[in-house]
């Protein structure tokens, strides 16, 4: 690939690539990224649609599942889709996540039950599994972990842009269309993906004969199933004692035993357990599910805080977030050049779970007598914070790997990062849930909280700004500690982050592709 010749350390084969090569990959990469972006929008684009999708498809009861069902299809095909591509190709894959995706897409803006909408919210999960997957793995067959890095900060901007204008744009299409154009407008960007990538994508691969890792696949399905329903059930539909979520937790556990034993003896692992044995994999991995603990358990209590304690709408709370993404921005792409130029990385996983620590402590410490000016600053810290540490593990972790192993090991450094968000998510919604309970006597008498018996405050903060002044000040109190504690609950959580980067290895970043390399043992052959 052509880049400035001030960069060091290129060989001679990239430096003399022409012109038309280099568009063509940049053009290649545009595609990636529009395929990452559709993947994490449709996980946010439904939020602020869901009122409206109930009552037309008079599924109320059923409300939870819109989200859950995308979220746990794309968990588990994480690894699978990761493991195919390693063993199949990964363009032939990519492109049937694509057509995956869209059929899921088409159909969901086609329901007209509950139940419909929910089953393809999990087609839709699966294939935006391996658009996320897929995009991450190829961008590693184009580019060597050297250039890898200037490019991967696009790829995270992805998600904090999607963060933010998913609900905007959901809230817009159910405004002024139909909430089922959040899912029709996957189909124009995602044949523009599908077009692109057959057309100009090329990755020399080699011939061989296969074992599908069938019953590793089952197990892990089974055992991240119940890990998410215990994640998103613990809490809010059943106690933390109840008999469901015991019985989930100890399914999940012998299920994943199961699935060590399984991986064991197989042919070839969904998840090659000799990856473990490589330590940047197993510090990158176990930095991921802690990083994602805190991305997806303590931001998504950012807007709750904007709509509730400043009273801002769904959408103005997305419009007040951009803070979070500037800062994101900020620190995804001049670290990803920066790693380019130096060839090195451990410097910003360091620095970048330093500053998540500082982010989430500053979050911990706002009031209602904090201005928006500042609450939008603690956004800023957060969001560069996770902009020097979550992509940079990934080019670690691609980096660190044997070529034939990449594509899985980038799945499952997504998979534990989500996998971590689920348990984030669970342990804040717990303790917030908890906190609110004991705050809201602390700030409201006897009476005014028999007038709120009944009320979900939690689901409906609109319902909030009409309650009568006395009893709003008091709650306003209450929601303020108890996210307050929530923050300061993932703490500890970013404090131990930081202090497992200092284990990260640092190995000098390659400067030849994963295809060169691929191509050039083929011709050897």
């Amino acid at each position: 690939m052509s880049v400035d010749e001030s960069t060091p350390g290129l060989t001679a084969t990239e430096d003399e690539l022409s012109k038309a090569e280099h568009r063509r990959i940049l053009v290649v990469l545009s595609a990636l990224i529009l395929g990452t972006f559709l993947s994490s929008l449709d996980q946010t684009i439904v939020a602020t649609a869901l009122p409206t999708i109930a009552g037309d498809l008079h599924g109320l009861s059923h409300l939870s599942w819109v989200v859950t069902a995308y979220l746990l299809t794309l968990t588990i095909s994480t690894p699978l889709w990761g493991k195919l591509g390693d063993l199949y190709g990964r363009k032939k894959l990519f492109e049937a996540s694509i057509i995956i995706f869209l059929i899921g897409s088409v159909f969901a803006g086609l329901s007209q039950t509950m139940e419909q909408l929910i089953a393809l919210r999990a087609v839709q999960g699966a294939g935006a599994g391996g658009l996320l997957v897929g995009a991450l793995a190829i961008t590693g067959d184009l580019l060597s972990p050297r250039q890898r890095g200037r490019y991967m900060g696009y790829f995270g901007a992805v998600f904090g842009v999607s963060s933010v204008i998913g609900p905007l744009l959901g809230g817009l299409f159910t405004e002024q269309l139909s909430w089922r154009w959040i899912f029709y407008i996957n189909i124009p960007l995602g044949l523009a993906t599908l077009l692109i990538v057959a057309t100009k994508l090329k990755i020399p691969k080699r011939r061989t004969e296969h074992a599908v890792d069938y019953m590793g696949t089952v197990l892990l399905g089974a055992a991240v199933t119940c890990i998410i329903l215990l994640t998103t059930w613990a809490g809010a539909t059943y106690a933390w004692g109840s008999t469901m979520i015991i019985g989930l937790a100890v399914a999940a556990v012998l299920l994943l035993v199961g699935f060590v034993f399984v991986e064991h003896r197989a042919e070839e692992p969904l998840m090659p357990l000799e990856l473990f044995g490589n330590r940047i994999f197993s510090v990158g991995a176990t930095i991921g599910f802690l990083s994602g603990f805190v991305m997806f358990g303590a931001i998504i209590y950012i807007p709750l805080n904007l709509q509730v304690v400043y009273g801002a709408t769904p959408t103005t709370s997305g419009l007040l977030m951009l803070p979070f993404v500037v800062g994101m921005l900020a620190a995804y792409i001049p670290s990803g050049r920066l790693v380019t130029r130096w060839g090195r990385y451990k410097v910003f996983p360091i620095l970048g779970t330093a500053i998540m620590t500082l982010g989430v402590y500053l979050l911990s410490l706002m009031t209602p007598a904090t201005s928006l000016a500042v609450a939008g600053l603690y956004m800023a810290v957060i969001g560069v914070g996770i902009g020097l540490l979550v992509q940079i593990i990934i080019v670690a972790v691609q980096n660190a790997v044997p070529y034939e192993h990449m594509g899985t090991a980038t799945s499952l450094a997504t998979f534990f990062r989500s996998i971590g968000g689920a348990f984030g998510v669970a342990l804040c919604g717990s303790v917030f849930t908890n906190r609110l309970a004991a705050e809201l006597p602390r700030f409201l008498s006897a009476g005014q909280l028999r007038a709120l018996a009944g009320r979900n405050l939690v689901s409906s903060p609109a319902t909030i700004d009409k309650l009568p002044p006395a009893i709003h000040a008091g709650v306003i109190q209450s929601f303020s500690h108890a996210l307050s504690t929530v923050f300061l609950v993932c703490v500890p959580i970013t404090v131990a982050t930081f202090l497992l980067t200092l284990f990260l290895e640092e190995v000098p970043l390659k400067d030849h592709t994963a295809a060169s390399q691929l191509a050039h043992a083929a011709d050897l052959g």
